[in-house]
């Protein structure tokens, strides 16, 4: 319920025989749909020929029956389900990404953001790539296509790719023999493999799509990192591990489901801490703790637990509709809250309510709760974010790209309070986001919290940074330096 937009999933299965891996790489992606809404994709490779098919839309919209089957059989493929981060959301921009040069066929599938992507592409433009979508994702393409023609294996051009690409990005690049897993030397989002009992090794972005195919995980990919997967075995490469790690702390607070591991350490617990931290920090006199479907739930429980306060069922979920940010426009937003939401009024009426949600970002669908929490006769409704407070751009995934409608940069605690029609607002302190995981502390990316970015800022952030009215930099004023 949150108007955070997410960030992407990514998916790859390396058989040691050909199966129907189309159908493996579909149930993943069902496990990873929360992760993006907008397209899906898969690739399956059968002997160096790519079968492709991916569109707009659910990957139960995407994958018909007969779509699957026409992919075949094979004993590599790689998955994608998509939100846009950087360039719109049409059919164009779905991916797996393709491409077939001079040395064989090659598919690519990222998630992450680029800083240097608009650089980066205005040079390849310059030199006369013509470039099909306007994401990021493919200016990633076309670098390790050009060190690849110059180079004497797949794995030689990824490497020299991750020399060039600046910011966050976890891949899974598909050549007709090999499966390469890539994480950024900073490990924003997380990346893990595991493997079946049949011997297939399974690549995913959380490890629920793991559990979805039946495989067991091994481990995530350190940052830095690039695994190999051939048929003689699993290669690492971990000659840009180092920089340290800088793992999004927000995938625990929202972007992850709550079935997944990450680094270790279960995201429902994780929530579970932010709730407890909560507790601790704002001890309200109230009779029932209620959390925002899906991402609030396991913070209210652990704010329960911790205050002593009846944890309660506050709202019914409608299951048949996505996630409310993906409606463009606020109205439309605003109605499929509605839609999506009903409060159960008879836990509701003449209560005292601690509402958690995973964040406060603009405000208005915050709004939009209470109010209909004040409709179901709620006495008092004190909303608690298991976020601390969004105050800078995300950069590397995250689909914040400025300041102007966060609504905590330009109001106070009791301003906002008072905007959404709640008895009082509170934030998770940013001193305890990174205690989440029960570590030291250390770790995590939280510039949008507190505006310290592991990396330079882009010189153009803008998520339209793409699109044909704003290229190129050479002819446009605004963007010279």
């Amino acid at each position: 319920m949150s108007q955070i937009h997410e960030e992407c999933g990514v998916f790859g299965i390396f058989a040691p025989q050909k199966q129907d891996v189309a159908s493996t790489a579909y149930y993943a992606l069902f496990a990873l749909q929360h992760r993006g809404q907008e397209s899906a994709g898969i690739v399956v490779n059968d002997d160096g020929v790519f079968h492709t098919h991916k569109d707009a839309g659910l990957v139960n919209d995407v994958f018909t029956a007969d779509a699957l089957k026409n992919l075949g059989l094979g004993n590599m493929a790689v998955g994608h389900v998509r939100y846009s981060t950087t360039g719109s959301g049409g059919r164009e921009n779905a991916q797996p990404i393709v491409v077939n040069h001079l040395k064989g066929n090659m598919a690519l599938a990222h998630n992450g953001n680029l800083v240097n992507a608009f650089e980066l592409r205005d040079e390849l433009e310059s030199e006369g790539s013509i470039f099909h979508t306007t994401s990021d994702s493919e200016v990633i393409s076309y670098i390790i296509t050009k060190e690849r023609v110059k180079r004497g294996s797949i794995e030689e051009a990824v490497l020299a790719a991750m020399d060039r690409l600046r910011g966050a990005y976890s891949l899974l690049v598909m050549s007709p023999s090999k499966l390469i897993a890539v994480r950024d030397p900073f490990g924003f989002h997380p990346l893990c493999y595991g493997q079946r009992e049949d011997g297939a090794y399974i690549v995913a972005s959380e490890s629920c799509a793991l559990d979805s195919v039946g495989a067991t995980l091994v481990r995530e990919l350190e940052a830095g990192e690039m695994l190999t997967f051939t048929k003689e075995g699993v290669f690492s490469d971990r000659s840009h591990c180092g920089r340290g790690k800088h793992l999004c702390v927000f995938e625990y607070l929202y972007i992850a489901r709550p079935d997944s591991v990450i680094e270790g350490c279960s995201v429902h617990e994780a929530r579970k801490q932010a709730g407890r931290f909560l507790a601790g920090r704002y001890p309200i006199d109230a009779d029932i703790v209620v959390g925002v479907p899906d991402s609030g739930l396991d913070a209210a429980y652990g704010y329960a637990e911790a205050s002593g306060i009846p944890y309660g069922i506050g709202f019914i979920k409608n299951k048949y509709i996505g996630r409310t940010f993906i409606a463009p426009g606020q109205a439309a937003r605003e109605d499929r809250v509605r839609i999506k939401l009903n409060v159960l009024k008879s836990a509701i009426a003449g209560k005292r309510v601690v509402l958690v949600d995973d964040s406060i970002v603009r405000g208005t669908t915050c709004a939009r709760i209470v109010k209909m929490l004040r409709s179901a006769g709620a006495k008092e409704v004190h909303m608690l974010s298991s976020a601390p407070a969004f105050l800078n751009p995300c950069y590397y995934g995250t689909d914040i790209d400025s300041r102007e409608n966060l609504i905590a940069c330009h109001h106070s605690v009791e301003e906002i309070a008072a905007i959404i029609g709640a008895d009082s607002v509170g934030y998770l302190d940013l001193s305890e986001v990174a205690y989440l995981t029960g570590g030291d502390g250390t770790g995590f990316c939280t510039a949008c919290f507190d505006g310290n970015y592991p990396t330079e800022e882009p010189a153009v952030s803008a998520k339209s940074r793409f699109e044909r009215w704003e290229r190129p930099i050479s002819e446009n004023p605004k963007y010279r330096k």
